[in-house]
């Protein structure tokens, strides 16, 4: 039997940033994954691999549209295979690294599944076999989530995939459903529709990606349904059937017209959230507890009702990001290594990255109508901007919610190229405290996309150099 201070199950980048923190911090640590190195669904199956394959899919839209500015290449050809191995490569490469990392500092790790035996230890059972129990004095949860399959939608026939089948690229089907307008769906279909593929989407309620803003969410439709064969909204999918030539789907709703009630598809895509792996073996020898949504129960500190035991990321709640996860997993290393910290972060970012990309952090316009609050509202349209000009990339868009009395920067919206990099300095601008005032007088660099953060804090004081917006 094994004794460790820390034992952390789960080894993505929630897992891995807090194993990590605590080898750092002087802690005897133990990770525990099935995979063979720490990274977890992001790494593996999730963000890394996807972002790869959107770089090719943007690689792929600019050189089409490079023909509008004298620049005219041949229709590109794909080689999946060589696309398959970059993308592999780029995994390969990260959790080569993260490895290599845990062995710097010492850490052990297992690779394997755990069960908890209660409180203060746990079983693995090893991917090699054999067993190990192990002892520990604190315990991280960071098994992370899994893709939501519906029982409806659930075929048992390999062209319904669910984004982990859709990233391993098993070819580019004529025909593509996405079953989702969520984040994941715009994103692997807007890679299909690069691709080749004559893409649908279809979301069940009025506009694509729920619960972002509207005036962002537009200028990202505008492009998504240039893009795609057809993007079907208020409408659901009520069954689907494997044929020999394809999946015949029924749709109902307002988005089925001119007798598209059944439609035939190569493949499904169906990516309609993601549900928590908070059934982990053993939880019920403790008294951690899941709440009514599924999540485990943990409070500010990270801690579950069980005092020895942590959860973090996916398991824990929304938004399941991994860059909240890393932090919450820091959170909780430095909670056990006995500081006095909570995790309370006013703006965590969220990045949608389809063509263009659509970003925002803090307080949304969606969430303070939705609260009653009174906000003052800044916007300044990329036509305006002369580095969107020089990019021809002009139905972009930066918003800023400001508190209309202490004028102090709420929250920070953009859509457009570029938007997943500049959303960086509206958080840090939030959790600095800053104000409309502090944002006018940084001084950006010209020509950049940066200054239209800039600008949107001066057309707050109707003082825009580059746009008429008279102070209301």
């Amino acid at each position: 039997m094994s004794a460790y201070q820390l034992v952390v199950v789960g080894g993505g980048p929630g897992g891995y940033a807090a194993a990590f923190l605590g080898a750092d911090l002087g802690l005897t640590t133990a990770l525990i994954d099935t995979e063979v190195n720490p990274g977890g669904v992001c790494v593996y199956r999730g963000c890394i691999p996807s972002k790869a394959l959107l770089h090719i899919a943007k690689l792929v839209d600019e050189s089409r549209h490079a023909k509008a500015w004298g620049v005219e290449f041949g229709e590109p050809k794909i080689d999946l295979d060589k696309m398959r191995d970059f993308k592999n490569s780029v995994v390969k490469r990260l959790t080569s690294g993260t490895g290599q990392l845990a062995k710097a500092r010492k850490i052990t790790y297992i690779q394997g599944w755990a069960t908890l035996l209660g409180p203060h230890a746990l079983k693995v059972e090893k991917t090699g076999g054999g067993e190990e129990t192990i002892e520990f004095e604190h315990a991280i949860l960071a098994t992370g989530s899994t893709p939501a399959m519906p029982p409806m939608l659930k075929v048992d026939d390999p062209r319904v995939m669910d984004s982990t089948g859709a990233l391993d690229l098993p070819e580019i089907p004529k025909s593509m459903l996405v079953v989702g307008g969520g984040y994941i769906g715009l994103e692997l279909g807007s890679v299909y529709a690069a691709l080749g593929s004559a893409v649908t989407v279809v979301e069940m309620t009025a506009g694509l990606l729920p619960g972002a803003d509207r005036d962002l969410v537009d200028v990202l439709a505008k492009r998504i349904v240039a893009k795609m064969k057809s993007v079907m909204l208020n409408t659901r999918v009520t069954k689907m059937v494997p044929e020999k030539k394809g999946i015949k789907v029924t749709f109902e709703g307002d988005g089925v017209k001119d007798g598209g009630q059944e439609q035939l598809f190569d493949r499904v895509l169906v990516s309609v959230g993601r549900r928590p792996n908070s059934k982990v073996p053993g939880l019920d020898s403790t008294r951690v507890r899941i709440n009514e949504k599924g999540f485990i129960a943990v409070d500010e500190q990270l801690r579950t009702d069980e005092p020895s035991i942590f959860a973090i990321g996916d398991v824990v709640g929304e938004p399941m990001l991994a860059h909240k996860a890393s932090h919450e997993g820091r959170v909780a290393v430095e909670v056990i290594a006995g500081e006095n910290v909570a995790f309370e972060s006013r703006a965590i970012p969220a990045v949608v990255f389809t063509d263009p990309e659509l970003a925002w952090c803090g307080l949304t316009e969606t969430q303070a109508a939705n609260e009653g609050r009174t906000v003052a509202i800044a916007k300044f349209p990329w036509g305006a901007s002369g580095r969107a000009l020089t990019i021809d990339r002009t139905d972009g868009l930066t918003k800023l919610i400001i508190d209309p009395e202490t004028e102090r920067i709420l929250g920070v919206g953009l859509v457009g190229p570029g938007a997943g990099e500049l959303i960086a300095e509206g958080v840090l601008a939030i959790e600095m405290g800053a104000n409309a005032t502090d944002l006018k007088l940084s001084i950006h660099p010209h020509p950049t996309l940066t200054e239209t953060l800039m600008e949107s804090a001066e057309v707050f004081f109707g003082q825009a150099t580059h746009v008429y917006r008279p102070k209301r």
